[in-house]
């Protein structure tokens, strides 16, 4: 339901009184609940833009952010939230200032103390080369709106251990840090927009959608700056920081922007890259080095790289658009919402599902993922595992009721049922071609 409270999450607009707690059990799942406003913003960019003329949206990149989104929640769902605060309690105990839980001096201290870690973990994540081929997915989009700031890595919470547990020594309790965790992630939500041009004397403080925007291009200028969550003061005081560029339109994307929308590919693609680059180095030194310095570092090189040699991207560069077929792109993109839906309704069963139920929901809903980016990028075995899709959905809805709205139920059934049909007939098709190629070798 809408509040504005919780429009005051995306803004850091929110009483310090409302957001206190003791335990970590009472801590809310902001996240969660701010689907519908993620939702709301996304619908309104769209409608401002295409009012404008102008073409900052395209389905099936927006789908393919928005899926990330989904099975990003997914795993934070399924894996405790503490898990990458492990000792956090341990140095509690051991802290060096006893500060109140319940006082807003500690909320303060905990916004501004996670804003600092983060600034250092983000940093990392484009300066280490392991680390960075989790957070590289982020930067896919080849375009920049708030559907952007959902294309978030299934693997980049974990390498965060060790960044924020300081704060326990400085006695900020666990339950202040994972709220202004999840503050901390939806204020970089709004930022991730060019319909905001400019925030005024704001931008001296802030991260703001124009230092973002510097943060997401591909032109030399632009890598590896402004690395700050809330505050860009950071980037400022420790040389990182890059004014936006009147003069120079930015080139979004990775430097080497891999062609596909496959969600559950983007996610995992680069640590091959990584592994093969650390394989092929002559020594034990340089193996470390290819896995532990920057991600254009070489043998004898310096630890990030050296800047002169990276290509120097300009924009506008051509995107990566696939079309389908009219009938394809419908279906794919009502599957995509009963994707959205399926999720949710999960979501609300998380507590009654077995471990096995909540393991087999989270594959189906990573398969549906990883499908529809399948079907884009034409990978031949798309239409077989779509085929399997539908049917495994099948046979789970006849066994268990995924609703708790009879008329939905059966209205699922009879989509998915005639979607069956649909791919079994392509999948035979496709197999029949194999087989005859086969015949001819």
């Amino acid at each position: 339901m809408f509040s504005l409270e919780k429009l005051g999450t995306f803004f850091y607009v929110i009483s310090p009184n409302s957001s206190t707690f003791q335990h970590v059990e009472e801590v809310p799942d902001y996240l969660n609940q701010a689907v519908p406003l993620f939702i709301s913003f996304l619908l309104l960019e769209w409608a401002v833009t295409w009012l404008r003329g102008e073409n900052k949206v395209r389905p099936n990149d927006l789908m393919t952010s928005v899926m990330h989104g989904i099975v990003y929640d997914v795993v934070g769902l399924v894996v405790l939230r503490g898990a990458v605060l492990y000792g956090h309690e341990w140095l509690y105990k051991r802290r060096f200032i006893n500060l109140d839980w319940s006082s807003p001096i500690t909320w303060w201290v905990a916004a501004v103390g996670v804003d600092f870690a983060y600034y250092w973990f983000h940093r990392a994540t484009h300066e280490i080369n392991l680390v960075w081929a989790s957070h590289q997915v982020h930067h896919s989009s080849e375009y920049y709106n708030l559907s952007t700031a959902l294309r978030q890595s299934l693997c980049q919470r974990y390498f965060s251990w060790g960044f924020y547990q300081p704060l326990a020594l400085l006695g900020v309790p666990l339950p202040a840090v994972l709220v202004h965790l999840q503050f901390n992630l939806l204020y970089q939500f709004w930022i991730h927009t060019e319909i905001v041009r400019n925030c005024g004397p704001l931008e001296w403080v802030l991260n703001t959608p124009s230092h973002h925007r510097v943060h997401h291009g591909s032109n030399k200028w632009c890598l590896d700056k402004n690395y700050g969550g809330v505050l860009i003061i950071w980037d400022r005081l420790f040389g990182t920081f890059q004014a936006e560029k009147e003069n120079e339109m930015i080139a979004y994307g990775l430097v080497d922007q891999p062609q596909s929308f496959n969600v559950i590919w983007l996610q995992f693609f680069y640590f091959e890259a990584v592994f093969r680059k650390a394989r092929n180095m002559s020594t034990w030194g340089d193996t470390l080095r290819a896995l532990f310095y920057g991600p254009a570092w070489v043998p004898g090189g310096p630890r990030l790289g050296d800047s002169s040699t990276s290509p120097d991207i300009k924009a506008p560069r051509i995107k990566y658009d696939p079309q389908l077929p009219l009938w394809q792109e419908i279906y794919v993109f009502v599957h995509f919402l009963l994707t959205l839906l399926l999720q949710q309704i999960w979501i609300t069963k998380l507590q009654s599902f077995s471990w096995l139920m909540a393991l087999m929901t989270m594959i189906f809903i990573f398969v549906s993922t990883g499908i529809v980016g399948a079907m884009y990028d034409g990978w031949w075995w798309a239409p077989l595992v779509e085929a399997a899709r539908c049917a495994s959905y099948l046979v789970w809805a006849y066994s268990t009721p995924v609703s708790s709205i009879a008329a939905l139920d059966a209205a699922l059934i009879s989509y998915f049922f005639i979607s069956t049909l649909i791919w079994t007939s392509q999948s035979i098709v496709i197999v029949k071609v194999i087989l005859k190629m086969s015949k001819l070798e």
